[in-house]
């Protein structure tokens, strides 16, 4: 979920398309129908692509993809094989991220695309970011996002929360990264990573060598570990209905 800071939080839009279900920011309408133009357009690229190479979407370890292939299944592979899982442990942050750079290109200055915790931003005011997780004892934790003119990739998986695939235990396993693919491909290893609540700092092991990964935190039970440069961990109080879901 995404709080702004102030008075003027600009417009917040849910939007499903099949398997897409996303809350699109920004201050004005033209900016929302860029996105939403952009999230069919990759969605079909990709569909596209999976319906000549089917393995594609189930493989659960990196894959290469043929030079045919579009740049949105390039990007997933790219991300997904720097963290040894499935390419399609990136494709909720890399839908995200185009969409935002469609917005960008269109001249929003203030844009966010949550893709089910997978969230891709740029701003030009303060944000705070809830950490949905779950069930866990550690709640409304939240992250301070500093105006940035560049893209930020602040990503989610959870083993007990949505439907993505994890094998691990975390309530939440977040990851930040300008590259929005390598942060939600990360954020999925991190998430299979966290197996023991008593020792979560051990999970940081599977991002602290990869480039371009700024930083990380788990949440699970009563505990919480962060790692790396990470905008700063705040308390703010949870708004359900910001979550973006189904």
């Amino acid at each position: 979920m995404i709080v702004k800071k102030g008075n003027n939080t600009g417009l917040r839009v849910h939007y499903h398309i099949k398997e897409t279900i996303v809350t699109i920011g920004a201050d004005c309408d033209e900016y929302i129908e860029v996105a939403k133009k952009s999230i069919q357009k990759q969605r079909g690229l990709l569909e596209g692509y999976i319906s000549t190479d089917p393995f594609f979407k189930v493989t659960l370890e990196p894959y290469e993809v043929s030079e045919s292939a579009p740049g949105i299944a390039r990007r997933m592979a790219e991300a997904a094989r720097a963290m040894g899982i499935g390419p399609m442990g990136a494709v909720a942050g890399t839908i995200a991220a185009y969409a935002v750079e469609d917005m960008m290109d269109a001249g929003a200055g203030y844009a966010f695309v949550d893709n089910g915790g997978d969230i891709a931003l740029v701003t030009d005011r303060p944000l705070v970011l809830g950490i949905y997780a779950g069930e866990a004892s550690i709640r409304d934790l939240a992250l301070e996002v500093q105006p940035t003119d560049e893209i930020l990739g602040i990503c989610t998986s959870s083993g007990a929360v949505g439907p993505s695939i994890s094998f691990g235990c975390a309530d939440a396993a977040l990851v930040v990264s300008r590259n929005v693919s390598l942060a939600d491909a990360a954020a999925t290893a991190l998430g299979n990573a966290v197996v023991d609540e008593m020792v979560l700092e051990k999970a940081f092991d599977v991002v602290k060598d990869i480039d371009g990964i700024q930083g990380a935190l788990v949440v699970k039970g009563d505990r919480f570990a962060a790692w790396g440069e990470m905008p700063r961990v705040v308390r703010a109080k949870m708004k359900t209905d910001f979550i973006t879901r189904g």
